[in-house]
């Protein structure tokens, strides 16, 4: 299966033609995708080609072919996002609410919240920031801030 071999800089470098959806030269890829070299681009770009999901047009330009789903990633639009982010996002509305039953607890007289609701509240937030950070640290991975930053001009 193609999406097994789909990490490190040959993810990258599929997330960018994918992301820029439009034909792309070695050269383009190597500074959006932040790789070292164009012979690196070079090798990845054939991977992707004899996987199947990129192809050269007639001016030596690759192409998407085909977007695949990708092990731990979902795909929004033309970005590449770990689902860890949104598990994040599920922690963030339990813990949103879970705040909100407290102060709820310290305006309305007779609601109490009991101790054990203040671990849980804790264990919630904390299990919000390690889903967001380690989702931060692969959405930066495989998109890197070079072409996030020339992509927002």
């Amino acid at each position: 299966m193609a999406n097994d071999e789909l990490e490190g800089n040959t993810l990258t470098v599929y997330a960018y033609v994918v992301h820029v959806a439009k034909p792309v030269g070695i050269r383009e890829v190597t500074r959006g995708a932040n790789i070292s070299s164009t012979s690196v681009t070079s090798r990845h770009l054939q991977k992707l080609e004899e996987m199947g999901l990129i192809e050269k047009n007639e001016y030596g330009d690759y192409i998407l072919k085909e977007k695949t789903s990708i092990n731990g990633h979902v795909w929004v639009g033309r970005n590449l996002v770990p689902r860890l982010m949104f598990y994040s996002f599920f922690f963030l509305g339990a813990f949103a609410t879970e705040i909100t039953i407290i102060l709820l607890s310290a305006l309305i007289r007779g609601f109490v919240v009991q101790i054990s609701f203040y671990l849980l509240t804790g264990m919630t937030g904390v299990a919000m920031a390690l889903f967001l950070v380690e989702g931060i640290f692969l959405y930066r991975k495989v998109n890197p801030k070079e072409r996030q930053i020339r992509g927002n001009k």
